[in-house]
């Protein structure tokens, strides 16, 4: 399964799950963001994440630290260029897809710190 794809089926997962999508593969100098949705007020920060050979770890692994910190500096950025979501409660979730090709969908996986 290509990013590309993996972004598609996690995309339809969360709109069926109530999110709606602000957007997609937002680049700034500090890194990328592969979906920024509304989920009621909060503003998702989505990692898709897809890896199909398990001895490299899992999908969901592979959001390390220094990944992590990637996202936190992009979502500062989108927040700078879109004042209107400033005052939201910001959630960092990661939508894995490992071998199989099954969805985890992991709420809150880490925190801005």
């Amino acid at each position: 399964m290509t990013g590309a794809e993996a972004e598609d089926l996690a995309l339809r997962l969360l709109q069926k799950r109530g999110l709606k999508l602000l957007q997609r593969n937002y680049r700034c100098r500090g890194g990328e963001l592969d979906l920024v949705m509304l989920h009621g007020d909060t503003l998702a920060v989505i990692e898709v994440r897809s890896r199909s050979n398990p001895g490299y770890g899992t999908a969901a692994e592979s959001v390390d630290a220094r990944k992590q910190r990637r996202i936190v500096l992009a979502t500062q950025m989108f927040l700078v260029t879109h004042p209107g979501h400033g005052n939201r409660p910001v959630r960092f979730d990661v939508v894995a897809f490992d071998a199989g090709g099954k969805p985890d969908w992991i709420t809150a996986a880490f925190d801005a710190v």
